[in-house]
């Protein structure tokens, strides 16, 4: 068995924005509300290489979850998890205390994190203003949300 080194968490800066936008493309996520929503990205990276992506878009003290994306040939090594993990790290660390998300693909990755269904009903207004609610995620997407402690 090869050992596989654990990524490097940083926050992103503006000379990401090429190689964030690239992975989502290629993992089938939006990317056309990125400059005006501004989410704040993070990025996992192995031997200088983006290897994964993840996203808050605060709103007070919830936030959305996005954006998490993992380049093919490192999933299931973990780094997703502790991409997510950051992201609720650096949530607590803002005064977020609820993150929510919409998947169509990962609902179970999620749920082994803590995430549970919740309906979009009860979401707060802001965040289902936002563009990832109204327009950017179809009606099918599963809502899920966590509370932080």
């Amino acid at each position: 068995m090869s050992f596989v080194a654990k990524p490097t968490l940083r926050a992103a800066t503006e000379a990401d924005t090429e190689v964030i936008r690239d992975l989502l493309e290629r993992n089938g996520l939006p990317t056309s509300d990125l400059s005006t929503a501004r989410p704040e990205f993070v990025i996992a990276s192995s031997a200088g290489r983006t290897i994964g992506i993840g996203a808050l878009e605060p709103f007070g003290s919830v936030a959305l979850l996005r954006s998490v994306a993992v380049a093919t040939e490192q999933r299931g090594c973990g780094t997703g998890r502790l991409i997510v993990e950051e992201l609720e790290r650096r949530a607590r660390t803002a005064g977020v205390n609820e993150l929510i998300l919409l998947t169509l693909t990962a609902r179970d990755f999620f749920e082994r994190l803590g995430y549970r269904a919740k309906e979009r009903g009860q979401v707060t207004p802001p965040v289902l203003a936002s563009a990832e609610f109204r327009s950017l995620c179809p009606a099918s997407a599963v809502c899920l949300a966590k509370t932080l402690d």
